[in-house]
């Protein structure tokens, strides 16, 4: 296990870290009420606090959690703002209860998804829900809570390994959704040959656009999908540069990467895997 770099940034300061496997344990809770707390901060943490270290700090426990409460409260918000094709996402700053998310508002910030990743996005969400927090601490008073709308909520469920397989028989809009999802982990595949391939980006093209391929002709769909080949030419390589076709519209991977391998061009990948 490594050090997150909050860990080494308090101990460059001189303050004390601990990393509980549990916080259910009584002699942990014992320890973080002994602190006399004001206000405790939690990002990514990934577990339910429970109902004592919530109520330990005398303005109890602000999250920052990356997405626009109500829409996508849970585990992965932002692959889920991203492979519903959401226009935006943001931060906001809630007050934790037991419930999931479900807590009082205090602060939101916002920006547009575009094309990103969701590395990328997570990045970004990163910066600024940290720099909203600073805001909000420095005066909570200025910033009442509000409670959240019984309107457009949604549920952020856990990414499943098996999500990141890319699923031809979509819209190219959706199979490009998946990829900039699952990037950098799961990682978005498909498999040919035997081998699985991940693909980091592509983009979306117009099939009538598409020189025909001369040579042999893949299908990548997973092989209970054979009965795709009835439906139209879904998870067919359309051409010499891997353009995929979709069930509307078609995908050409730009950057991949093999088993094993750093991530290349569809072109490098193309010179050592006809």
């Amino acid at each position: 296990p490594r050090p997150s770099p909050v860990q080494l940034r308090a101990e460059a300061l001189g303050l004390a870290v601990r990393s509980p496997v549990t916080l259910r344990d009584a002699e942990e809770q014992a320890a973080f009420a002994a602190l006399g707390l004001d206000v405790a901060v939690v990002a990514a943490y990934g577990l339910i606090l429970p109902v004592p270290i919530l109520e330990a700090p005398r303005l109890g426990c602000l999250n920052i959690h990356a997405s626009l409460l109500p829409r996508w409260r849970g585990a992965a918000p932002v692959q889920r703002a991203i492979l519903a094709g959401d226009e935006k996402t943001g931060v906001t700053i809630m007050q934790m209860e037991k419930g999931l998310d479900t807590g009082p508002m205090l602060a939101t910030a916002e920006t547009l998804i575009d094309r990103k990743t969701a590395g990328e996005l997570t990045a970004e969400l990163a910066e600024l829900g940290g720099a909203l927090m600073v805001d909000v601490l420095a005066d909570l008073a200025g910033y009442p809570a509000a409670t959240q709308p019984d309107e457009g909520i949604t549920y952020a469920a856990k990414i499943e390994k098996a999500e990141a397989r890319l699923d031809f028989s979509q819209t190219a809009d959706q199979v490009e959704r998946q990829i900039r999802a699952f990037n950098p982990a799961p990682g978005a595949f498909f498999e040919v040959a035997g081998e699985r391939i991940r693909v980091l980006a592509a983009e979306i093209v117009d099939p009538s656009s598409v020189i025909p391929a001369k040579a042999g002709i893949h299908n990548l769909q997973p092989s209970e999908n054979m009965d795709s080949r009835l439906r139209g030419n879904d998870g067919m390589v359309l051409d010499d540069q891997l353009t995929i076709a979709c069930a509307d519209g078609a995908i050409r991977p730009t950057l991949v990467q093999r088993a094993g391998r750093g991530a290349m061009s569809t072109a490098e990948l193309l010179r050592g895997f006809p």
